[in-house]
């Protein structure tokens, strides 16, 4: 038996209710996504930070001894033109005396791996003349001082005053609670002394 009561325009107003449910739903998906996506597209690098990516700096004016500081991606990073005694002091370290004696490839990118935190390994040339080191204490990261004036630490290298970490010639780790040697930045030296920070 068949419903006679039933109104012949119930189908037509089924389907218009179904497209309201659906317009309204997709225009409150629109409007989250409108007010959503500023949130989520300030998280992302601005582009300052992305043309920091890389830095490149003329250092062929630093005089053998001085030490500058470059700014890279909002972090310091200490470039030092050593003189032959600083040189000779750092490489004649033991591994033994070092509380970190060796470097991964994460805390020095511009090896293939591993490797003993030896100063001929952490500097941009074969002879030694320069260190390029991340200017942040690996231990809570502030940053050391050393770079200017006579504040150099115990072991000539850095001082970090905010926990008494000190640091040596080569930018590791000989005193304090840092728990491994200063990061060094993924660079290149040409033989024109252009340094290029994350190259």
């Amino acid at each position: 038996m068949t419903d006679t009561n039933q109104d012949p325009e119930m189908p037509q107003k089924e389907e218009r209710r179904d497209f309201l449910y659906y317009a309204t739903g997709s225009a409150g998906v629109v409007t989250v996504g409108a007010a959503v996506w500023p949130l989520i597209n300030s998280m992302n690098p601005s582009a300052e930070a992305t043309a920091a990516g890389k830095v490149r700096t003329d250092v062929s004016a630093v005089e053998p001894g001085q030490r500058i500081t470059i700014n890279w991606g909002g972090r310091p990073v200490f470039v030092w033109r050593r003189s032959p005694e600083t040189i000779a002091d750092a490489r004649a370290v033991e591994l033994d005396d070092l509380p970190d004696p060796v470097d991964y490839v994460d805390e020095n990118p511009n090896q293939t791996g591993e490797v003993p935190a030896l100063d001929e390994n952490r500097t941009a040339d074969e002879a030694g003349e320069w260190l390029v080191v991340i200017g942040i204490c690996t231990h809570l990261g502030c940053v050391p001082v050393g770079q200017t004036g006579s504040t150099l630490g115990e072991f000539g290298g850095w001082f970090c005053p905010c926990h008494g970490s000190h640091y040596d010639t080569s930018g590791r780790i000989r005193k304090g609670p840092a728990p491994r040697n200063l990061d060094i930045p993924l660079y290149t030296l040409t033989e024109d002394l252009e340094l290029v920070i994350g190259a």
